[in-house]
């Protein structure tokens, strides 16, 4: 893959988001299942809460999926050459259960300026309207912030249950993805999920995000790799590269990387929730 066609990025520009694009084959989907399944197995709640944060810190497969050379060509499209990867977060609905994502900014709570970096959802599973997919507001990512409304609901899955409130659902356009396929998308487009209706999991890896090596901080400190390019500016402390599955060492770096991931995401609230 050599990037974004312009009629991809025109796409982008107008409406805020791609998709889909093609990015890794079923089977190399399926074996990022694998591994987050064998996770679950053998360290019981080790992706549960903070820790389904920064992911890609304690598995290699994982790390992998953040250097997919069809991902970050994509990404190059939109943010340039210089790329780090800023985080990894798990998205999983279980079936039967009610979990949802309320309609939301990316950029609300999150503290990247300026808005040089797009959130990449690669479908591990299959995401359609029946087991809850992304719905996005098209063309919302031209507006400025809006306001948000922290409602802690505890089957919301974002961190304060943070929710824009009377978003037209039939003007959302529903982000159907095979497994192996991603989209990409804005840090200011409106955008929320429903319930997963079906009798299997819907697993979204979501890298949130990549940005541009000029984008620095402003509310906290985050740990970073470096995806493709150079870093002149340097406004990032660099997380280790995991070796093992699960291992001390990657422990630890996720471990620090989530304490400080914590502080942004209450930064300013009242309370702290589940994750």
């Amino acid at each position: 893959m050599a990037g974004l066609t312009t009629d991809q990025l025109k796409h982008y520009k107008n409406k805020g988001y791609i998709s889909p694009v093609n990015a890794l084959t079923s089977s190399e989907a399926k074996q990022i299942r694998d591994e987050i399944e064998k996770i679950e197995n053998e360290w019981p709640g080790a992706l549960e809460g903070i820790n389904r944060n920064y992911v890609h810190l304690i598995s290699p497969i994982f790390n992998k999926i953040c250097l997919n050379k069809n991902i970050l060509d994509a990404v190059e499209s939109i943010v340039g050459k210089n790329i780090l990867i800023c985080g990894t977060t798990l998205f999983i609905k279980n079936p039967n259960e009610k979990g949802y994502v309320s309609f939301h900014q990316d950029a609300k709570y999150i503290g990247l300026e300026p808005h040089n970096w797009v959130t990449v959802w690669l479908a591990v599973t299959d995401a359609n309207e029946y087991n809850g997919c992304m719905r996005m507001l098209p063309g919302s990512h031209k507006e400025n912030l809006r306001s948000h409304e922290e409602k802690f609901d505890e089957n919301n899955l974002l961190t304060r249950g943070q929710t824009i409130t009377n978003v037209p659902l039939d003007k959302t356009e529903p982000i159907i993805l095979k497994n192996g396929q991603i989209s990409l998308h804005h840090p200011l487009i409106v955008h929320g999920s429903g319930l997963n209706q079906s009798n299997d999991r819907r697993i979204g890896f979501v890298i949130q995000s990549y940005i541009g090596t000029n984008v620095n901080q402003v509310i906290g400190k985050m740990f970073v790799q470096k995806a493709r390019g150079e870093d002149k500016y340097k406004f990032h402390e660099y997380s280790k590269i995991p070796i093992e599955l699960m291992g001390k060492s990657e422990i630890a770096s996720q471990n620090k990387a989530n304490k400080e991931l914590a502080k942004i995401f209450y930064s300013g609230s009242k309370k702290i929730g589940k994750f």
